[in-house]
């Protein structure tokens, strides 16, 4: 099955073109969002790129994923949008994973109990935590929380590993025998929304690409201000 997957929950994204066989999903070519363009004016162009490197027309893909959030309220919507009507133009299936779920499947297997952390703003975070034996859970409902930065160290446990960009802040705060993955991973990555989408796709999951939507878990700064 091709596979096209796109990652823009935060300020760099990226594009990957992956082909699902059996229990694999086999990356065929993945394209990163330069940090310095906006993501509505670099997704399409390296859309087109990423189909042409690989040779795919763009009806001959079967199946359009998406990280759905948390993350960047603007970065989700672009990403979201694109991939709805990506999805519907050619009559691909379409999946959405959660942006800490991906981030799961990039943690090394020898990790042990993971927690997966996106900064949330206002001094918090947005945090899952996953089994040791079981990184990927629901592509989707991954029990996504928001706690504050000092709760969440204080819950921490010698053996925990931990991986995410909110790391770039928090990594010197860990406390002793608490892992942090490689920094070469702290970035959620297509390719990894591509893999745990093939997972889901395998075991029967589907998303309307009419509801499909991206899950904030909290309103804006805007929105509360008129609450």
């Amino acid at each position: 099955m091709r596979i096209i997957a796109i990652e823009t929950s935060g300020r760099h994204g990226s594009v990957a073109a992956l082909n699902g066989v059996a229990n694999e999903a086999r990356v065929l070519r993945q394209i990163a969002l330069g940090g310095d363009e906006r993501t509505a004016q670099a997704l399409a162009p390296a859309m087109r790129e990423l189909l042409n490197q690989v040779g795919w027309t763009p009806q001959s893909v079967e199946l359009v994923t998406v990280a759905v959030g948390p993350g960047s309220f603007t970065g989700l919507r672009i990403g979201v949008t694109t991939a709805k009507t990506f999805a519907y133009a050619v009559g691909a299936h379409a999946i959405g994973v959660s942006t800490l779920a991906a981030l799961a499947a990039q943690a090394p297997p020898s990790c042990g109990p993971l927690w997966t952390i996106l900064d949330a703003q206002r001094q918090e975070l947005f945090v899952a935590k996953f089994d040791a034996h079981e990184h990927r859970g629901d592509p989707i409902d991954c029990n996504t929380l928001i706690v504050g930065r000092n709760e969440w160290l204080s819950q921490l446990q010698p053996g925990d590993c931990v991986i995410g960009p909110a790391l770039r802040t928090l990594r010197s705060r860990l406390p002793d025998g608490v892992v942090a993955a490689p920094e070469e991973l702290w970035q959620p990555m297509a390719i990894a929304v591509g893999r745990v989408a093939w997972r889901a796709y395998r075991s029967g999951k589907r998303d309307d690409v009419w509801t499909l939507a991206p899950q904030y878990y909290r309103a804006s700064a805007a929105e509360e201000k008129l609450s």
